[in-house]
C-alpha cells in the first residue's frame, strides 16, 4: 500500500490563503478600501469665487483649474452659475472652466467647486517633451548685473536645485549688494528669478498656490517658484528658498498660463474659500474605483437588492468555518452539517432572543405534530411534505401573533428555511425513536450552541465588512476549511475519556 504524499495538499492550501491575503492587500492599498470599518477621510472643499461687472454683450469667462496638483487626487468637480452655459475645456497639460452667456449686464457672481483628497501617491502628470529655457535679453547694464550675480550663484552651487536655493538667497533683502539692487524691485523680485534662471540654462515658471486652512475665505493665491531639473518640476519658496510642496499647499495653476480670462466683463477678479471635511473612507474608495473603471473588481457596481442579498450569502463561509472547527476539532455533535449555519443566518435577521424563541417554538411544534403523523404510518416522501406544509403554517401563525403583539421581529421568522426545519424535526423524531430523547436534547443543543457562535461571529460590522469589501479572504477561508479537513487527532471533547487513566497515576 502506497502512502499518497500531501505537500501537493500542503502547497495548494498555502496558495490558496497567500493569494486571499495578497488580494487583499492589494485592494486595500491600491483601491484605498479600508480593513476597518468606521474609518474617515479628510477631503478639502475649495470653492473659486468670479466677479465681474458685464458690458451688456455676451461674456466668455474661462478659470483655470488644476489638473493633477501634487500631493492632492480631485474627487469631484461642479459650476454653480444659473443661466450660464458651462463647460471644462481640455488641452495638452490644461484645464479651464468655461462660462458663456449671451448677454450680460450688471454684477454678476459665478461658483466653481472641487473636492480634493490628500494623496501621497498623486505626482506630476506625465509631460510628453522636456522643457526648454525660455530665451531671455538683457540690456546694459543689467545684463552685466545679471552675469556677476549668477556667477556668484554658481561658485556657491552643484545643481540646478543648489543653484536655485542660492540664487534666491542672493536677490534677499537682507543680502542685496549693487548688482542685486539694480536688478530688483519689490514689484518684480519673482519674474526676475524666473528670468535669470532661464537665462542660466535651467527651466523655471511660476506656480500659484492655495494655503490650506479650515473655514477660511475670500483667499488669494500665493505665488511659488518652479524649474525643471531634467526629471521633473520642483516647487520653491521664493521668500525662504525651501523646496518641495508642504502638506498644506495645494497648487492651483502651474505655468505661465493666466489665471483668469473675462471677455464681455470689467473689474474681473478671483477669490477662493475652502472647507475641511471627513467622509467615510470607504464610501471614498467606492467613488475612486468606480471612477477609474475598477468598480468591477467588487460589487459596489450592482444594484442595491443585489447588494443586500450578497451582503448576506458571503457571511455563510463564515459560519461554515464556525461549524467546521466546532464539529472537527471541538467536537460538538449537531443535527446535520448545514443547519446551524442556516439558524445563524436566520439570527442574523431576527435578532438572536427572537429568532431563539420562535425557532424553539416552530421545532417543539412540529415535534408534537411528527408524533402524529407517525402514528399514521405514511410514506417517506409524504410525511416530509406534509411536514413542510405544516411548518409553513406555524411559521405563518408565528408571525402573525408577532405582528399583533407589537414584535415586528416576529414577520422575519419567514426566512427559515422551511425545508431544512421539516427535515430536521423529521431527523429528530427518528433519532428520539432510535436513541431517545436524551441524543435528541444533545444534537439539539449542540446544533443551537453552533448556531449562536457562528451568528455572534457574522453579526460582528468587522465580519460584514471584511467579507463584502474583501471577498478574496474567503480563499483564506477555504484553506483554513481544507486544513482542518485533514486533522485525525483527538477532539477536545473526548479528552475527557482519558481522566479515569489521570486518577489511576
Amino acid at each position: 500500500m502506497t502512502v499518497r504524499s500531501r505537500a501537493p495538499f500542503y502547497a495548494f492550501v498555502l496558495l490558496l490563503i497567500a493569494a486571499g491575503i495578497s488580494i487583499a492587500t492589494w485592494r486595500h492599498i491600491e483601491l484605498g478600501v479600508p480593513w476597518m470599518t468606521g474609518e474617515q477621510r479628510p477631503v478639502w472643499m475649495i470653492e473659486a469665487r468670479v466677479d465681474f461687472v458685464g458690458q451688456d454683450e455676451a461674456a466668455q469667462i474661462s478659470l483655470h483649474i488644476p489638473e493633477q496638483p501634487p500631493g492632492f487626487s480631485i474627487l469631484t468637480e461642479q459650476a454653480a452659475s444659473p443661466g450660464y452655459g458651462f463647460s471644462i475645456i481640455e488641452t495638452s497639460g490644461s484645464r479651464r472652466a468655461e462660462w458663456t452667456k449671451r448677454d450680460v449686464s450688471g454684477p454678476q457672481t459665478l461658483y466653481f467647486k472641487a473636492q480634493f483628497v490628500p494623496d501621497d501617491s498623486a505626482g506630476e502628470s506625465a509631460r510628453s517633451r522636456k522643457p526648454r529655457p525660455t530665451p531671455t535679453f538683457w540690456e546694459e547694464p543689467q545684463a552685466t548685473a545679471v552675469r556677476e550675480v549668477l556667477r556668484q550663484a554658481n561658485e556657491r552651487s552643484s545643481s540646478p536645485e543648489s543653484l536655485t536655493r542660492e540664487l534666491i538667497r542672493l536677490l534677499q533683502p537682507d543680502s542685496r549688494t549693487q548688482n542685486t539692487t539694480l536688478l530688483v524691485a519689490d514689484d518684480n523680485y519673482l519674474q526676475m528669478v524666473v528670468r535669470m534662471l532661464n537665462h542660466a540654462g535651467i527651466p523655471a515658471r511660476t506656480a500659484d498656490a492655495l494655503k490650506l486652512e479650515d473655514a477660511r475665505r475670500r483667499q488669494q493665491l500665493m505665488q511659488f517658484l518652479q524649474i525643471h531639473n531634467g526629471d521633473r518640476w520642483l516647487t520653491f519658496d521664493p521668500r525662504t528658498a525651501e523646496q518641495g510642496v508642504p502638506e498644506n499647499l495645494l497648487l492651483w495653476r502651474q505655468g505661465s498660463e493666466s489665471l483668469l480670462d473675462v471677455v464681455g466683463g470689467d473689474n474681473s477678479q478671483v477669490s477662493f474659500s475652502m472647507l475641511r471635511q471627513t467622509v467615510p473612507a470607504l464610501q471614498l474608495a467606492t467613488l475612486e474605483a468606480n471612477k477609474n473603471g475598477l468598480g468591477v473588481l467588487g460589487f459596489y457596481q450592482l444594484p442595491i437588492e443585489e447588494q443586500s442579498m450578497f451582503r448576506m450569502l458571503l457571511l455563510l463561509p463564515i459560519g461554515a468555518l464556525i461549524v467546521a472547527f466546532m464539529r472537527i476539532v471541538i467536537g460538538v455533535r449537531t443535527s446535520g452539517t448545514f443547519m446551524p449555519v442556516l439558524i445563524a443566518v436566520a439570527f442574523v435577521q431576527t435578532t438572536l432572543v427572537p429568532g431563539l424563541i420562535a425557532f424553539l417554538s416552530v421545532v417543539a411544534i412540529g415535534l408534537l405534530l411528527r408524533g402524529y403523523l407517525s402514528s399514521l404510518n405514511l410514506l417517506l416522501v409524504s410525511r416530509i411534505s406534509a411536514l413542510i406544509i405544516l411548518v409553513i403554517f406555524i411559521t405563518a401563525g408565528l408571525s402573525i401573533i408577532g405582528y399583533q403583539m407589537g414584535f415586528n421581529t416576529g414577520m422575519t421568522v419567514t426566512f427559515f428555511p422551511m425545508v431544512i426545519i421539516a427535515w430536521t424535526i423529521e431527523r429528530m423524531s427518528i433519532l428520539w425513536e432510535e436513541e431517545g430523547a436524551r441524543e435528541v436534547m444533545v444534537q439539539g443543543s449542540g446544533s443551537l450552541f453552533v448556531a449562536i457562535c457562528a451568528y455572534l461571529a457574522m453579526n460582528t460590522s468587522l465580519a460584514g465588512h471584511l467579507t463584502f469589501n474583501f471577498p478574496e479572504l474567503h480563499l483564506v477561508v477555504l484553506g483554513l476549511i481544507l486544513l482542518m479537513g485533514q486533522y485525525t487527532g483527538y477532539k477536545l471533547s473526548e479528552l475527557r475519556r482519558f481522566t479515569p487513566m489521570k486518577a489511576y497515576d
